[in-house]
């Protein structure tokens, strides 16, 4: 029964497609285990907060037991900018569903940084972003292609878009902190733009991508004075942070904390109803890597295979200057 479910994925991903013909539809953004290693995908408003320019990269393999596994890949770049009072920078990620589904996103971010008091600061961040998804034909199946004794041989009423459909998105997100702890808020997709990649003539249904509401919190606890060599960093710390996201009726809970000693860094994390996640890194001043795997608690667990996932970091030096923006501590991954 399971190879029989694995071998079909492709065809269910296609009867999921098939679901944007119904009243009611929404879409659902991918989400990453390391969120805080893409900072300005999570919250706008994380863009400039490095000070220094900081080139992000992260690989998402989510299911790999299953043959329509979900590839998401992500590449992004900030830094502050003292003509602009703030942060620049820009992100480009692509997500592939079931080699069947692609979703490409191209964005460019901006934040705004101001110092409320001697110990809290605030940004304001927005974000433009260019989406466009694209559909294999070839690989979807629907019900109304079904003989009940010959199988697959009819052609569908559906009309699936052969050209790529391309979306103009926007977002927002706040973010306050002082040295040793932080609260963010964002949201995704204010306009909720319409992405149907299949339309049914005989259907008056809507198909959008539904805002997606994120709230995070974390703080950084030093567990003994900080000290530094030429070789090492002795910095030790303990950061329990959470995240919470809602995207229409999906809600999630994201639950953790990281232990830090010099350049090591892990995690343990829970994801409310859904897996475990086991993090593991080293950051330097001007390198990080991180790789983390979700133990799935759902029902999924059996033949799912988890999800891996590996991020890479580089923060790249700059002089020195007058220090006018508070820094913070922030988790890494």
């Amino acid at each position: 029964m399971i190879n029989k479910l694995i071998k079909n994925i492709p065809i269910i991903c296609g009867l999921i497609i098939l679901l944007f013909n119904s009243t009611f539809v929404c879409g659902q953004d991918p989400q990453f285990t390391q969120f805080y290693s893409n900072p300005v995908y999570l919250n706008p408003a994380f863009a400039g907060s490095n000070i220094c320019p900081r080139l992000v990269m992260n690989y998402r393999n989510q299911w790999p037991s299953f043959s329509g596994n979900f590839i998401t890949t992500a590449m992004s770049y900030d830094q502050k900018s003292d003509i602009l009072s703030g942060g620049i920078g820009f992100s480009l990620m692509s997500d592939n569903v079931a080699q069947t589904l692609t979703t490409n996103n191209a964005s460019l971010v901006y934040s705004y940084h101001q110092n409320v008091t001697r110990k809290f600061s605030l940004n304001f961040g927005l974000k433009g972003t260019f989406i466009q998804k694209s559909v294999d034909v070839s690989k979807l199946t629907f019900g109304d292609m079904i003989d009940p004794r010959r199988g697959f041989v009819y052609t569908t009423n559906d009309i699936i878009l052969s050209e790529p459909l391309n979306i103009l998105d926007f977002s927002a997100g706040v973010l306050g902190f002082s040295e040793n702890f932080f609260l963010g808020v964002s949201v995704h997709h204010l306009t909720e733009p319409e992405e149907a990649l299949v339309f049914n003539p005989n259907s008056t249904s809507n198909s959008f991508l539904p805002r997606r509401y994120s709230a995070h919190f974390g703080v950084e606890i030093p567990l003994k004075a900080q000290t530094q060599t030429m070789f090492a960093d002795k910095k030790e710390t303990l950061s329990p942070s959470i995240l919470y996201n809602k995207q229409g009726d999906f809600q999630e809970l994201n639950v953790g904390i990281y232990y830090r000693n010099g350049n090591l860094v892990g995690g343990l994390w829970y994801r409310n109803r859904d897996s475990f996640i086991l993090t593991f890194g080293i950051e330097t001043d001007y390198l990080r890597i991180g790789y983390s795997y979700d133990l799935t608690t759902s029902t999924l667990s059996i033949i799912s295979g988890g999800s891996h996932e590996v991020s890479l970091a580089f923060r790249f030096y700059c002089k020195p200057k007058k220090k006018t923006y508070r820094t913070f501590s922030c988790p890494a991954f």
